[in-house]
């Protein structure tokens, strides 16, 4: 079921080095195989877009990082937390990360994502991503085994 959010009581702002305990938690419930708090750490320190989505009670809703290279974002991250999905954040979070990028002068978006991860596939599909590629074994996935990745762009 889709919520209509008012958008004058979401708080979305630049991520802080503060942000980073309750992003990794968010991130360690919704994937598999989540990034560490080095890694993002390490992006923050890079200089990557990175945002966060708060409600008005300052609770993390979800984030995301684009790091752009020359004419192409890449989206390294997208996450809406565990019990806020299905209720039109992801796609407020695709809105934003497509507006940040264009700030940022890129033309495009580029994406991947699991196969197995149906839900953002069908999210990133609706929203307007095509898929351009794949790169096997890309992912680390359960018992030792590699999962591939699908390659997707959005024309900006």
């Amino acid at each position: 079921m889709t919520q209509q959010w008012d958008l004058a009581q979401l708080i979305y702002e630049p991520m802080q080095d503060s942000d980073l305990d309750e992003v990794v938690a968010v991130e360690q419930l919704v994937y598999p195989h989540p990034w560490s708090r080095t890694n993002f750490a390490d992006s923050l320190n890079q200089g990557y877009q990175a945002w966060v989505l708060r409600d008005a009670s300052r609770e993390l809703l979800g984030y995301f990082l684009i790091m752009g290279v020359v004419d192409e974002a890449h989206l390294l991250n997208v996450a809406v937390a565990a019990r806020w999905q299905g209720k039109g954040l992801g796609r407020f979070l695709l809105n934003q990360s497509a507006a940040c990028a264009r700030g940022l002068g890129m033309e495009s978006i580029l994406l991947e994502v699991r196969p197995s991860n149906q839900r953002a596939l069908d999210i990133y599909r609706r929203y307007g991503f095509i898929e351009i590629g794949r790169r096997k074994a890309y992912y680390p996935a359960a018992n030792q085994q590699r999962e591939d990745a699908i390659v997707m762009r959005f024309e900006l």
